[in-house]
């Protein structure tokens, strides 16, 4: 019989090369597997590491057009947040890698994979799900939950001894006192010194945009149009013009970073229980998602956008960042969000200017909610009769006045 066959999410990096180089230890034949999804990557030179290291194949999958189109996308269309700051951008991407990684796991007869993820994380959780979600009968290495390994593997001395020992190919610049995880979305950023949450983040820590101190002195105008709740077009720089949504999200990108836009700082309760301080650059997603919130309030109903928030919003959210998005209620869910959006059209003009995102103004064609001569303060309207309030007021009041009498009763104070 031959080897058993690992697929290993590979990233080129010191962890990820050294479970490659111990798993080849341990007798495993291993195909690594790297997943475009828009970071900044010298695919090339990973590729030529991990086969000089020992794997026996390496695939480089291009997964940007799917990560915006079947996850940004929806995200935007249900404006996905947890916990009130942070637009998932990490959580977004695991699914679309996940789904990548088991094709490839499958057209090599590999019947293992493998991934470098702490144990401590989200990371491992949301993986392994899709994993078994996807392939039921798929097995997981994981190194990171393995006393054989982290006892072995304490830390990165440990890890750059192993390296020169085995072989491994190891980069001599000097690590940065943090994590970072890359994709088109965002730029994530923990550990190390930033686990002080009173740790101020330094200037050099953000990779993607600009501080905002040092953004132009010159705002930028672009508008945004939406078709279902999807982002449609993108017009900017005086009359360029965008449509293809790889293409807008990469340009609604370049437009927010150079202006300082999408940083968050913020402590958040990961799905294992422990709280976790992370720094998150979002710049596109950030834009997109804010006008599509804008919109909304032009062209959805109150009731819908009510349930929409209070129930599919949050609970999409929440699902993306535990990993459960190959689920059936997941599948629900994004039914839900397309009924919600059928008259989510228009555009919405934006600014951005040192940081911030200006809303300009919003239109439609299409929506009839919003009617000026109903809303204005200057006449009266059609269809509207201020007197009608006094009725209105007074069925509202009904059940107050009988709150308050009872308070009264009490001798309690409101």
């Amino acid at each position: 019989m031959g080897k058993e066959k690992v697929c290993l999410a590979y990233s080129g990096g010191l962890d990820t090369s050294c479970i490659l180089a111990w798993l080849l230890e341990k007798g495993y034949e291993v195909v690594c597997f790297m997943a475009d999804i828009g970071q900044e990557e010298d695919f090339e030179a990973a590729k030529e590491k991990a086969l000089k290291i020992g794997a026996s194949s390496v695939h480089v999958v291009d997964l940007r057009k799917e990560f915006v189109e079947k996850l940004c996308y929806p995200a935007i269309q249900c404006n996905a947040i947890y916990e009130n700051v942070y637009l998932l951008g990490t959580s977004l991407a695991r699914p679309v890698i996940a789904r990548g990684q088991i094709a490839v796991a499958e057209k090599e007869g590999c019947t293992l994979v493998s991934h470098g993820c702490t144990g401590k994380g989200n990371d491992q959780v949301r993986f392994e799900l899709a994993f078994y979600a996807l392939k039921p009968d798929i097995k997981v290495i994981a190194p990171w939950r393995l006393p054989e390994f982290y006892n072995r593997f304490a830390g990165r001395n440990d890890l750059l001894a192993y390296a020169a020992e085995v072989g491994v190919p190891v980069s001599q610049t000097k690590a940065k006192p943090w994590s970072m995880d890359e994709n088109l979305a965002h730029c994530s950023y923990e550990a190390g010194i930033l686990e002080d949450p009173d740790e101020t983040a330094p200037k050099d820590l953000w990779k993607l945009t600009i501080d905002p101190l040092d953004a132009p002195n010159t705002p930028e105008d672009f508008t945004i149009h939406f078709e279902k709740g999807l982002p449609s077009k993108l017009e900017y720089e005086g009359g360029k013009v965008v449509t293809e949504p790889l293409d807008l999200f990469l340009i609604a990108n370049a437009i927010a970073r150079r202006h300082g836009v999408g940083r968050i700082d913020i402590v958040e309760n990961r799905f294992i229980g422990l709280k976790s301080r992370g720094c998150y650059e979002t710049p596109g997603l950030t834009i997109l998602r804010s006008a599509h919130v804008d919109l909304e309030g032009l062209v959805l109903d109150k009731e819908i956008r009510a349930l929409r928030d209070q129930f599919v919003t949050f609970n999409y959210s929440k699902i993306l960042y535990n990993g459960l998005y190959f689920s059936p209620e997941r599948e629900f869910l994004e039914d839900s969000i397309t009924s919600s959006q059928k008259t989510v059209n228009g555009k919405v003009r934006c600014r951005v200017y040192k940081g911030a995102l200006i809303i300009l103004g919003r239109s439609s064609e299409t929506s009839k909610l919003y009617d000026m001569a109903e809303s204005s303060m200057d006449e009266i309207g059609t269809s509207f009769a201020p007197v009608d309030t006094t009725g209105f007021i007074s069925v509202q009041a009904i059940r107050l006045k009988k709150y308050g009498t009872q308070k009264l009763l009490d001798g309690e104070a409101l």
